[in-house]
């Protein structure tokens, strides 16, 4: 079966490479034509010379209509032949001219003849009355071209058609395609890409990309589905737990201890909630940085937590970003040691965006386990496991950063004022920043 998309893309860019070589044939055979006519010309002039010289002699002698008789050249007596306003013919004219000045005194008038044959009238010094000269000047042929030089365009179109197929059909295709799959992955799921252009391997292979994005669409909807659902489905049994609990009347240890754990089941359902991309959604506003961190911060006494707030004005999602930043500080008191210290300042890209920075005391993450720790349910070690933590925290805060165009990076103190005290020893921070213009939304 014949392919008609492969048929009409065939043609288009067959007609294109035409067209291109009849224009590049055409302006090569006029290129040639005008050098041959040049040299034609510079042929010509010495005859013409010749042709002067002999009937000023004659003139002397005879009479111009008995000289045109005895000799054949074509002459005319009065003051103005009748001319013609031809522009190449007057550029031909002029060359012959500067030919006959060299070797005339004093130089003859050149004028384009508006009479048959093509050519020129040149003045010749009479006696008596002005005498023209017709000299014959043959057009300069400009077609049917030479076929080298058709040759040659038909050469040049090819490869012009085939420069714009593959920059059209294979290269730009392929680009988007690379771009495309630079997103996947990412906060801003990558678009469908166009799949009617390029060539059969590239149709082919830019749908097979727009079906992954599909496929990994669903399997993203069906596991924010199946955790949103599980941790939903758990805060009602939670809280009905948490009732029967203050009526069953325990001891005062044991009904702390259950509390606990009801806390930690409920920290751990928001943590899947969260994680599941309940922010998603979450429109981006302009909102006071520094206001936004204070408030997350007010339940923190100044001695657990210190702030070192600048003044910033920039597009973000406000409940994620507050949320992301609660995990931060919840994680640094779990498994860090006090003092903290929490920093807002503008950042890249070129000042535009923000930096947040929490310092903590403690020991810190290993680099060489940092990105284990990004991963979700993912706990170093038993001992930074603890009441309520699911290994969701620093993944949530990562997902969020991303959505911002920004990322979380692991930072050490180098004991010129980032971090605690050197007296603590290894300092440990956390860095949260995007740009200016949230992608969160888009």
């Amino acid at each position: 079966m014949v392919n008609l998309a492969a048929v009409r893309t065939a043609l288009r860019y067959g007609l294109v490479g035409l067209g291109v070589a009849l224009l590049s044939t055409a302006q090569l055979q006029a290129l040639l034509a005008e050098r041959l006519q040049r040299a034609r010309i510079a042929q010509l002039g010495p005859e013409v010379l010749f042709q002067v010289r002999l009937a000023e002699l004659a003139l002397d002698r005879l009479p111009p209509a008995t000289l045109a008789r005895l000799s054949g050249l074509s002459l005319r007596v009065g003051a103005l032949p009748p001319t013609s306003t031809n522009s190449a013919l007057a550029a031909e004219g002029w060359l012959l001219r500067q030919q006959l000045c060299r070797e005339l005194r004093p130089c003859p008038t050149v004028l384009p003849a508006a009479l048959p044959p093509r050519g020129v009238w040149v003045q010749l010094l009479a006696p008596l009355e002005p005498v023209w000269l017709l000299a014959p000047i043959p057009p300069a042929r400009r077609w049917p071209p030479d076929p080298w030089l058709l040759l040659a365009g038909l050469g040049l179109g090819g490869s012009v058609a085939l420069l714009l197929f593959f920059w059209i059909e294979v290269q730009r295709p392929l680009h988007q395609l690379q771009r495309a799959l630079g997103g996947v992955g990412t906060a801003a799921r990558p678009p469908a890409l166009p799949e009617e252009r390029g060539t059969t391997t590239v149709r082919q292979l830019t749908g097979r990309f727009n079906a992954m994005v599909r496929r990994l669409g669903r399997v993203e909807q069906e596991r924010s589905v199946m955790l949103g659902g599980i941790a939903h489905d758990l805060k009602s049994p939670i809280t009905r737990l948490r009732f029967r609990l203050s009526l069953a009347g325990l001891p005062g240890v044991d009904l702390q201890q259950a509390e606990a754990d009801l806390a930690a089941l409920e920290r751990i359902t928001q943590q899947f909630l969260l994680f599941a991309g309940g922010n998603d959604n979450e429109v981006a506003v302009a909102v006071p940085l520094d206001q936004l961190l204070a408030e997350v911060a007010a339940g923190l006494d100044a001695d657990t937590l210190e702030l070192e707030l600048q003044p910033l004005l920039r597009v973000v999602q406000p409940v994620a970003l507050s949320r992301a930043v609660a995990n931060l500080i919840d994680n640094a008191r779990s498994y860090g040691a006090p003092p903290l210290r929490l920093v807002l300042q503008s950042g890249p890209p070129e000042g535009a965006g923000f930096r947040i920075v929490l310092w903590d005391g403690g020991s810190g993450i290993p680099a060489a386990k940092w990105d284990q720790a990004l991963m979700p349910f993912q706990r170093l070690d038993a001992a930074r496991g603890g009441s309520g933590h699911c290994g969701l925290g620093l993944a949530i805060a990562a997902r969020v950063a991303a959505a911002h165009g920004g990322g979380l990076e692991r930072l050490e103190s180098d004991g010129s004022g980032n971090g605690p005290s050197p007296a603590f020893g290894f300092r440990f921070g956390i860095a949260l920043w995007g740009s200016s213009k949230s992608q969160a939304g888009s």
